[in-house]
């Protein structure tokens, strides 16, 4: 590789480096947000939440790789136009097309990685979530029951659980607060275990116990006490039920088999990410041209304007093909096609200059 190629190649991959480590800190903080929000809900406890962090962030690669690819590329041409060496490197024969070699070798490898995780890591990472968050529901030490502790089950109700047995499975002695509207029930309970159904719902059986039920503010005298020989008190749902045939949780081999509608959609979802990324990559070289006194940061608004909109279309496309609006064999090739022969024709263009035309002199 030429010194040249050394030196462009190197300016490419520390942007999009810099940009890369900005972005995943923003998923990053949205993802840990999302997870807190379950541990506090009571979805899963505390000790799930570096596991489910990790698999939940896999799941925004092929997301974020694209986008840092083009704004690392953009803010590198970008900085070679603002300080005058791409017209430096003009001025010698040198324009936008010579970049494509260093240009390609940051794309390639970025384009396979988002490959791999879209086709292979992604949906792995989602299978493994849902398998580890199906299993919580059955245990009630993983399901955020801890004894000697109160847990929040939403809207403002607490469980408070005296004695558990070792294996998780079973309680003692058990108090439950909860709101419904303007009335309040208070439930306690010797002993009980929990249960959970397909449809991703717990409850917690309970065995020989009493419930009061009254209202919340006043002096009013309705009051209900009612004592129960077996009673149930539902905890937050999980996010949904594990299902082995969900497309989002088969592997990229099995939706190419799979004839469904939904199987199809999901794998054109992931078959779409590298090609997007490669159609960034090259709208960025020539997005990125500017005069040392243009602003810096409006082409990049302008290619994550691109960027947006191309991602929203990506994802309501699954939807369409779903639902029979798009057909299968087009799948997101509308999209996916029609941006990639817009870089490269934007790419090739880059810098042209046009020959003037003579006009013949009248006398």
């Amino acid at each position: 590789m030429l010194k040249f190629d050394r030196y462009l190649l190197s300016e490419f991959v520390q942007a999009t480096l810099a940009t890369t480590l900005v972005l995943l800190m923003v998923a990053f903080g949205a993802v840990f947000a999302d997870v807190l929000r379950d541990i506090a809900e009571g979805r899963f406890p505390a000790d799930m939440l570096l596991p489910q962090l990790g698999l939940l962030f896999l799941n925004w690669l092929p997301i974020i790789l694209p986008l840092a690819l083009m704004l690392g590329l953009m803010l590198a041409v970008g900085r070679l136009y603002r300080d005058s060496e791409m017209p430096v490197l003009a001025s010698v024969g040198i324009g936008p097309r010579r970049l494509l070699r260093p240009v390609l070798g940051l794309v390639v490898p970025v384009v396979v990685v988002v490959a791999l995780c879209s086709l292979w890591l992604a949906p792995w990472a989602e299978r493994v979530s849902k398998q580890m968050v199906n299993a919580a529901t059955r245990n009630l030490l993983v399901a955020g029951l801890e004894p000697g502790r109160f847990t929040p089950i939403g809207n403002g109700g607490v469980v408070f659980v005296s004695r558990m047995s070792s294996d998780g499975t079973r309680f003692e002695r058990v108090f439950i607060y909860r709101q419904k509207k303007d009335r309040l029930d208070v439930t306690t309970a010797k002993s009980g275990h929990l249960e959970a159904d397909e449809d991703g719902h717990r409850f917690l059986v309970l065995d020989d116990g009493f419930e009061v039920e009254g209202p919340r503010e006043g002096v009013a005298r309705d009051y209900r006490l009612m004592r129960y020989r077996s009673n149930e008190a539902q905890m937050p749902a999980t996010k949904g039920r594990y299902d082995p045939d969900d497309p989002r949780l088969l592997s990229t081999v099995k939706l190419a088999a799979d004839p469904r509608r939904e199987a199809k959609a999901e794998l054109h979802s992931r078959i779409a990410p590298p090609f997007l990324a490669l159609a960034f990559a090259l709208l960025a070289v020539p997005l990125a041209r500017t005069s040392p006194r243009e602003g810096r940061f409006g082409p990049i608004a302008v290619g994550f304007l691109i960027y947006l909109v191309a991602t929203m279309l990506s994802i309501a496309s699954v939807n369409w093909i779903s639902k029979g609006k798009i057909p299968v064999a087009l799948g997101q090739w509308w999209l996916v096609l029609p941006l990639l022969a817009l870089g490269a024709w934007l790419y090739l263009n880059d810098g042209r200059v046009r020959a003037p035309r003579l006009r013949g002199v009248t006398r």
